[in-house]
């Protein structure tokens, strides 16, 4: 005589999405478009970009070749900036 066992379930059951995403992260917000970054921002805001100065995340810079551009994101030796033509990454900090 043979008895039937039912499955067992993991702890969450079916709730558990193996989606990839963080349920702790931070919501991330939509990324604005050059021009709403732009909009209202007068030419005395924008900083000269210089290889050596050090930039910080949200900060307006004038680059000789890609024009004006926003730091969208900071790290330790690199920055990237949304420029008109796209996002690029470029060092800074650097002596």
């Amino acid at each position: 005589m043979s008895m039937k066992r039912t499955k067992q379930r993991g702890a969450g059951g079916s709730r558990d999405k193996d989606d990839g995403t963080d349920f702790w992260a931070k919501p991330t917000e939509p990324e604005r478009s050059w021009d709403e970054q732009m909009d209202g921002k007068p030419d005395d805001a924008f900083v000269q970009y210089v290889l050596s100065q050090r930039y910080t995340k949200g900060q307006l810079v004038l680059h000789a070749k890609f024009g004006k551009g926003v730091v969208t994101d900071a790290e330790a030796s690199r920055v990237e900036i949304l420029f008109q033509d796209g996002k690029k990454k470029l060092g800074h900090g650097q002596a």
